[in-house]
């Protein structure tokens, strides 16, 4: 990593950790309100320091950082992680409800999985003949 200054903007910072594509996506984030810092709501302007709380909301799932470290380069994912800690019970909760999510996506759409085409035909015979 490169000599990093002692403050940088959010926005940069969430991009250069790869929690988003591009600063665009980030801005839009933290002025919707799904962003916030050291628990209060902020502009995309703001300015953070190595130590800061960001709790950040991401795809409706919960994020807890704390700011290790600062880079105005977008590094390698390995180098990414490098950048903050992750609050372990929050990162319990967010994977409980991807797993949740997941369940209930398999039980919602085709409770005994998709027909087969064995099925479909049975069931086409079914309309036609009623």
């Amino acid at each position: 990593m490169s000599q990093a200054p002692d403050t940088m903007r959010l926005d940069k910072w969430l991009w250069a950790a790869r929690f988003f594509k591009t600063r665009g996506l980030a801005q839009r984030h933290i002025e919707l309100g799904r962003v916030q810092v050291n628990g209060a709501k902020i502009k995309t302007s703001k300015y953070i320091h190595a130590g800061d709380t960001i709790d950040l909301t991401l795809n409706s799932l919960p994020y807890k950082l704390t700011v290790l470290a600062l880079n105005n380069q977008r590094r390698p994912a390995a180098e990414a992680r490098l950048l903050y800690r992750e609050d372990e019970a929050t990162a319990a909760k967010r994977e409980a409800q991807k797993l949740l999510d997941q369940a209930s996506r398999i039980t919602a759409a085709y409770p005994d999985g998709r027909p087969t085409k064995r099925d479909r035909r049975q069931l086409d015979r079914l309309k036609r003949d009623w």
